[in-house]
């Protein structure tokens, strides 16, 4: 790039990675440090390890310095995605010292607040733009050692002793091998797996590992295997109180590469001449890129290009976004099965949202509403969140739902195996939530599908749920076998006791089932259902997608519903990606979609969804979504994001007003 122009860098965390990308900037070609943001402007070495060098108090200051183009993010792991997060919304380009953050829902996270700011992120694995790599990628390619087939890559030093207030042991502060260098060997081995697959990474299909923990709950030592597609196998291995080879080997039909201490290119935080030595019958040739310049340079010019070409992301071989959730997913896999979850992540410390903030008002662009039978205000869409299995994972979508002023959670006994009960008792037990929640909790799903049961799974829900009550109540599934007296008496009394204070009633129910249910209810003096959760959407479900699943979206059930003013949560709303290109008259790979979905009568409403979304500017997921929200009779769709993206995806059906005529027509033609 042959520009004139510097990016001005200011630093967040003066450590030592902070001192070495110093000397990385001073040696680049389109950057300059401009200043260094310390909570302790007084702290020993700052005027040598940084000299002449401006020094800001505090890292807000350094956010909203004009005089700042981008941040070097230096900070502990733990600090990595506030700080990321906190200088997206300031404006400021971003290079974040590895890992991007504690995990793949946190990295997506940060990537989710650059998207919408328009700015640079970067994880800054400094050896992926060194010389060496591309060197590497170009001896692979050529065939010098035939057919890669297995790759061994470490990365692990000795700290000589256990240390637990220590960063790279405390739990607190995510310490541990896998987070602080498990990446690079993770990294390398999907890199290499890509070259030999022709793209610039691969993710592995398969990832077991394993490591030795220490009182912290952090590993000392750790292993894995990655099994990639095209059948490579990576061994990958990291400590902190072990002293490895350090070694990368790529192993080839024909011979193997050995690269020592890759990540600094056989050098160190300032130079790295590049050694890489191709073992071939017998016989060693070493080939050297003979770099001299700081091996930090590379990455503080790639980024700074990035920039000043207006990319939100690096060019390959750096980590783009993708493959830096792709490494963040393997990492994530990797402390799973070694049974890692750091205290920092869990729900007595995560009191706070990602950007470290308490938890903001429930308004938004979510509108509220009443719901008969219901004693406060509830938002018009409600979120589902079975797939979350971490609380850190959980609570970024939950505390970004509620901020959008979402207050609608629906639960249910069989969930996660009650794990998704607990994460949301753990959530509002600690942001306070509780009262201003309207919680949907559902029990007896088949094959426990009897009045006796209702009772007991809910006690056992209220304790996970960390709660007296839930708002709204649906039994799971139906047993026709049992007379459904029997079932509205067992919800009656759970009303009686104050643990349902709101409308009950049946989730996968026929409309014959609920009249009975009310009648009955009529004639005793029982409370009576009020409210449904069957599936609902512009596209009609024409088979069960599980065992007693039931629609609501046929011409006889939307006349009933508008008749009786029956609350309908409906999930599925979306179609479950009918609506999206995963579907279309010649895609027929989704069994799921083809099965259920796919007729001529929901082709047509399918394009007018199309039509309707190209004249509003909008995709046609949105019109389906607001198709739902735009009925006569009350309907609250269940959404089922799973990262923020998704999330503001859809509430952008609440800037489509559908007009009845508008309803009509994309039901009807």
């Amino acid at each position: 790039m042959m520009t004139d122009q510097k990016i001005r860098w200011g630093i967040i965390g003066p450590g030592s990675i902070a001192k070495a990308f110093r000397g990385g900037v001073a040696g680049s070609k389109h950057g300059v440090l401009a200043a260094i943001a310390t909570r302790d402007p007084g702290k020993p070495n700052l005027a040598t390890d940084f000299p002449g060098i401006r020094v800001v108090h505090g890292y807000e200051a350094l956010l909203a310095d004009p005089e700042i183009d981008a941040v070097y993010i230096a900070v502990p792991h733990t600090g990595h995605a506030e700080w990321a997060i906190k200088a997206a919304e300031a404006g400021k380009h971003v290079l974040v010292e590895k890992p991007f953050a504690l995990s793949a829902f946190e990295i997506d996270a940060v990537l989710h607040a650059h998207r919408k700011a328009g700015t640079f992120a970067g994880e800054a694995f400094m050896y992926r733009l060194h010389p060496q790599t591309a060197k590497l990628a170009e001896i692979i390619r050529s065939g010098a050692i035939g057919e890669v087939r297995m790759i061994q890559s470490s990365f692990g030093f000795s700290m000589g002793k256990f240390q637990p207030q220590h960063r790279l042991f405390a739990s607190d502060l995510a310490g541990g091998g896998i987070l602080d260098v498990g990446g690079y060997p993770v990294s390398m081995s999907r890199f290499i797996a890509g070259v030999a697959m022709g793209k610039p990474f691969a993710d592995p299909v398969k990832v077991s590992g394993t490591a030795k923990l220490n009182a912290e709950g952090t590993d000392d030592w750790a292993a894995a295997i990655l099994t990639f597609e095209n059948g490579i196998v990576a061994q990958v291995s990291c400590a902190v109180m072990a002293n490895l080879d350090n070694v990368l080997r790529i192993h080839g039909s024909e011979g193997r590469i050995e690269v020592p201490d890759f990540w600094f290119a056989g050098g160190n935080r300032d130079q790295g001449l590049g050694r890489i030595d191709i073992i071939k019958g017998g016989k060693t040739e070493t080939i050297s890129v003979n770099e001299t310049g700081h091996v930090y340079s590379f990455e503080a010019d790639a980024a700074a290009e990035a920039i000043l070409a207006k990319r939100q992301e690096l060019a390959a071989p750096g980590m783009t976004w993708a493959d830096s959730l792709g490494n963040a997913r393997v990492l994530d896999a990797w402390r799973k099965d070694a049974g890692i979850e750091y205290s920092v992540e869990k729900s007595s410390k995560r009191v706070n949202t990602l950007a470290n903030r308490k938890l903001g008002p429930n308004t938004g662009v979510i509108p509220k509403r009443p719901i008969p039978g219901l004693g406060k205000q509830a938002s018009a869409v409600a979120l589902g969140f079975e797939d979350f299995k971490t609380f850190a994972s959980g609570s970024i979508l939950l505390d970004a739902f509620w901020e959008k002023g979402g207050n609608i959670f629906d639960t249910a006994f069989v969930y996660g195996g009650g794990y998704t009960e607990k994460l949301f008792g753990e959530w509002h037990r600690n942001r306070g939530t509780r009262e201003g929640a309207v919680l949907i909790g559902k029990g007896a799903h088949s094959p426990l599908c009897y009045p006796d049961v209702i009772a007991k799974q809910l006690t056992v829900s209220l304790d996970r749920l960390q709660t007296d009550y839930v708002d709204v109540y649906f039994m799971h599934r139906d047993n026709l076998d049992v007379p459904v007296g029997e079932f509205v008496d067992a919800m009656d009394a759970e009303v009686k006791k104050g643990r349902i204070r709101g409308p009950f009633g049946g989730s996968n129910w026929t409309r014959e089932r609920f009249d009975e249910a009310v009648a009955y209810a009529e004639r005793t003096g029982k409370t009576k259902p009020m409210a449904l959760s069957n599936n609902f959407a512009l596209s009609e479900m024409l088979v069960p997608i599980w065992d007693g699943c039931v629609t609501a979206s046929t011409d006889d059930w939307k006349a009933w519903l508008k008749q009786k003013q029956v609350t309908n949560f409906s999930w599925s709303s979306q179609g479950r990606g009918f609506f999206t290109d995963r579907a279309g008259r010649d895609k027929t790979d989704n069994e799921e979609l083809v099965r259920c979905w796919y007729n001529d009568k929901n082709f047509s409403r399918r394009d007018r969804a199309i039509e309707l979304a190209n004249k509003l500017g909008h995709n046609p997921i949105h019109v389906a979504l607001a198709f739902v929200l735009a009925q006569d009779f009350p309907s609250i769709p269940l959404i089922g994001p799973r990262t923020l993206a998704e999330l503001d995806d859809s509430l952008k059906a609440f800037e489509i007003k559908l007009t009845p005529d508008q309803v009509s027509w994309l039901d009807n033609g």
